[in-house]
């Protein structure tokens, strides 16, 4: 269809310029879900870019806004 980039955060952190008081971005890994579930090649490792986001979230004392993240919070940590 010619899309090339998809505009995402991960975790979903920060906010949107064009509406204030928006929660924040679209996360990342939801995104990279929905494109593999559709069998659309990503080249990006789901678990380790939510382990990414854990940690970012982590360091900043913020939850996370992926639903991704939190669907796969009990298997993330259990695959090697």
């Amino acid at each position: 269809m010619g899309v090339e980039t998809v505009d995402a955060s991960v975790a979903g952190l920060g906010g949107c310029p064009y509406a204030k008081g928006a929660s924040g971005n679209v996360a990342t890994e939801d995104v990279v879900y929905m494109l593999q579930g559709m069998s659309i090649e990503t080249g990006i490792d789901l678990r380790k870019l939510i382990l990414t986001g854990d940690y970012i979230c982590h360091v900043l004392n913020r939850t996370t806004n992926s639903k991704a993240s939190l669907a796969m919070g009990n298997l993330k940590h259990k695959q090697g």
